[in-house]
């Protein structure tokens, strides 16, 4: 089930009244430009995207502060595979 537009597995998330980017209008947390992207292009997740994985999932991925190392990425191509059949 694809819970977020950039790979995060919202049910995990530590901000639990959050539902996740995939079913909010406005993240709580302010603009986000890969839930933009995303939404813009008409795609579930970056996964789906043919531009993936992209500069700007790239720099959310690994940012100092919210980065995960990339496990969001692999996420998102795990996500992108099954859209693929």
């Amino acid at each position: 089930m694809v819970e977020s537009r950039c790979g995060i597995i919202c049910s995990q998330c530590r901000f639990t009244e959050c539902k996740g980017c995939v079913k909010i209008m406005n993240p709580f947390w302010g603009k986000c430009d890969v839930k933009t992207c995303c939404e813009e292009k008409k795609l579930t997740n970056c996964g789906a995207c043919k531009e993936f994985p992209c500069k700007v999932l790239e720099a959310f991925a690994y940012d100092g502060h919210e980065g995960d190392n990339g496990r969001r990425i692999e996420q998102c191509r795990i996500w992108g595979a099954r859209l693929v059949r």
